[in-house]
């Protein structure tokens, strides 16, 4: 009986799958295909994988993943998400350490970490800023496909004035919208408590079918979601990894992952501890110092 009911399970998505497709072409294609990428709508049309997604983050109700989908696509193009590349984002903002990804959360998911108190509002780089975590999302979706983030808000040291919401709500539209089943969970940790209400406005943004991702803790139980050896010092951990650029640090992409986090060989671990000086003499342009106060654009 669970074999028949699986069965009909998949004969339901399929049948959904291919609604969602005539409806895109016939409701959204026939007259404005310019909106978007052909890239994107030839992925589309092939990749079930892709439509899934969008169905699934809206409980199946094809009426609402179309409208996704327009979204998302129409994003896509204008932020020219398919040929963001290193060399198309402003050095400095690989310079800021600002964001980036590195580690594992104890579900063995990628940590994507947004270092707040590096982040200052600024309308002249704003876009920027937009399309340099368009690019670090849609690196990862290449690199590790149908594999779930889980995002870090580090917020020790931030303040009122590291709080951008126009930014904070793009980053949740990115996982909302764009990147449909991409987020694991959001962690937000050390948040001051006079930014309350502006975390309260992120969960409505959220919206009922990711309210359960947002999770609110202090550093001293951010083990709870994250083990030490993934975590810095100030936040109680043991993670010896210092931010620097170049090169990026995409650190263990091109490793085969277990329950919590990457496995590395013997040989692998001898390696990592010997390459440790060549990391800590990169560190000294991302001293506590410089940090607070990057070169330009991000503070």
């Amino acid at each position: 009986m669970a074999e028949l009911d699986q069965h009909e399970g998949e004969q339901d998505l399929e049948k959904k799958i291919v609604e969602t497709r005539q409806r895109f072409k016939n409701e959204f294609l026939q007259d404005s295909a310019d909106k978007y990428d052909s890239r994107d709508v030839e992925r589309f049309h092939k990749d079930d994988v892709l439509v899934e997604s969008y169905l699934a983050w809206r409980l199946y109700v094809v009426d609402d993943a179309l409208k996704m989908i327009d979204e998302s696509l129409q994003w896509r193009k204008e932020f020219g998400v398919n040929d963001l590349t290193e060399s198309t984002v402003p050095t400095w903002m690989f310079e800021t350490g600002a964001v980036f990804l590195h580690g594992y959360d104890k579900e063995g998911n990628k940590l994507f970490w947004f270092k707040v108190k590096l982040h200052v509002k600024d309308a002249k780089v704003a876009l920027d800023k937009k399309k340099y975590v368009a690019f670090w999302l849609e690196r990862y979706a290449k690199k590790e496909p149908g594999m779930p983030l889980t995002v870090v808000f580090d917020m020790t040291e931030s303040g009122i004035s590291n709080i951008d919401m126009d930014f904070v709500k793009y980053i949740v539209n990115c996982f909302k919208v764009y990147y449909p089943k991409f987020l694991s969970k959001m962690v937000i940790v050390d948040m001051p408590w006079i930014m309350n209400a502006a975390w309260k406005i992120v969960r409505s943004w959220l919206g009922p079918e990711a309210i359960n991702k947002l999770k609110f803790v202090p550093r001293s139980e951010v083990q709870a979601f994250i083990d030490a050896e993934y975590l810095p010092p100030h936040l109680g951990g043991t993670d010896p990894f210092r931010y620097s650029y170049p090169p990026l640090p995409d650190d263990d992409f091109q490793t085969p992952i277990c329950d919590n986090g990457p496995i590395v060989s013997e040989d692998e671990t001898e390696s990592k501890e010997g390459d440790m000086e060549s990391k800590d003499a990169l560190e000294s342009s991302f001293s506590s110092d410089v940090a607070v106060k990057p070169k330009k654009g991000w503070s």
